[in-house]
């Protein structure tokens, strides 16, 4: 089984993100990215699951009284014990089709805020759904080594992870973190600010669903040049008198809507460039700031971040899958890349 070196290897990477889970197996690749949603319904206070990942999400928002869709991560960290753990076993029996495979060495990515505590609560999850050994890594860290930054380098880099729970703001030189920063705003605050805006604005209730389509579809972070931009007919509930009703929202009124977002992204960037020692700061200068994760995907924060910070502004290829990639890179070159990896509990 060894002399194929890795073709049976059932070790893999997670990316365990509040809005979305991806797994990475060694010499696969990325094999699974599923929304980190769970619906269970409970009886006689016990929960059975239901559905995990994309079917669970359809039903976010939309249970009866017996079904409860919840994500199990809030904030990059594990909010529901049991049900991540359930998550986690489905994932990993998804990627490994064989039912009898060995228990797998994983690794998992956590935010470079979490506390103690959140981290022992992950490791034991994943330990508990069947891995040999947990190791964990740096988010900040994975997100670089997946946008291909050469972190290994004595040179400053500057990678800014914006998630669905967290945006982490780190400067890194060979191979570790210099100084990072783990503010909690990400896509799911972004969310937020859609639905409360158009309630203050509009009398319109919407629904998370709702809010994170007009976020993709014209989602912008800067005002649009001729004032209104693109718009998007949407329909909610009319808080006034109680019926559902459609409505039109402008790209303006989204930037409006998701300007206190943006700015606190912005001033975590400026906060970890005036805590940046001098000359790592010029190498950063030098090379620029690069957004990785979902939140970099919204129209043009690169360049609302350009003219606050005046810095060149570059989005990773494959934001998206960022983390986990640098995660699964650290699974495949563990030798190299050790000191990044924590396996102690």
């Amino acid at each position: 089984m060894f002399g194929f070196g890795g073709l049976f290897s059932s070790d893999m990477a997670i990316d365990l993100g509040t809005a979305n889970t991806l797994v990475y197996v060694k010499g696969r690749g990325i094999v699974l990215s599923e929304p980190s949603v769970v619906a269970y319904h409970v009886k006689d206070g016990v929960k059975k699951v239901l559905a995990v990942g994309e079917d669970a999400k359809l039903m976010l928002g939309r249970t009866p009284g017996s079904i409860e869709a919840i994500r199990p991560m809030r904030e990059g960290v594990i909010a529901d014990f049991d049900v991540a753990e359930e998550m986690i076993k489905y994932f990993i029996r998804k990627v490994h089709k064989r039912t009898t495979f060995s228990k797998p060495k994983i690794i998992v990515c956590v935010p470079h805020g979490a506390t103690p505590v959140e981290k022992r609560a992950i490791r034991q999850s994943v330990l508990s759904a069947g891995a040999r050994r947990a190791g964990l890594i740096a988010e900040p860290i994975a997100a670089a080594i997946g946008a291909g930054m050469p972190i290994t380098d004595p040179t400053g880099n500057m990678v800014v992870d914006i998630g669905g729970g967290t945006t982490e703001v780190a400067v890194l030189s060979l191979g570790d973190i210099v100084y990072a920063r783990s503010v909690r705003v990400g896509g799911d605050r972004m969310d937020e600010a859609i639905i409360s805006y158009l309630r203050r604005q509009h009398n319109l209730l919407v629904g998370e669903a709702t809010a994170e389509r007009i976020k993709t579809s014209i989602g912008t972070a800067r005002m649009p040049d001729d004032g209104r931009g693109q718009s998007l007919h949407i329909r909610g509930r009319d808080l006034l008198n109680g019926v559902p009703k459609e409505t039109e929202i402008s790209q303006a009124q989204v930037a409006e809507a998701l300007a206190e977002p943006v700015q606190q992204i912005c001033e975590a960037v400026m906060t970890a460039l005036e805590a940046t020692p001098p000359d790592l700061a010029a190498d950063i200068v030098d090379r620029g700031v690069m957004l990785t994760g979902g939140g970099a995907l919204l129209g043009e924060l690169d360049l609302a971040l350009r003219e606050q910070t005046g810095l060149a502004i570059s989005v990773a290829d494959e934001s998206l899958n960022c983390v986990a990639l640098g995660t699964g890179k650290a699974l495949e070159y563990e030798k190299q890349l050790r000191h990044v990896i924590d396996y102690e509990s």
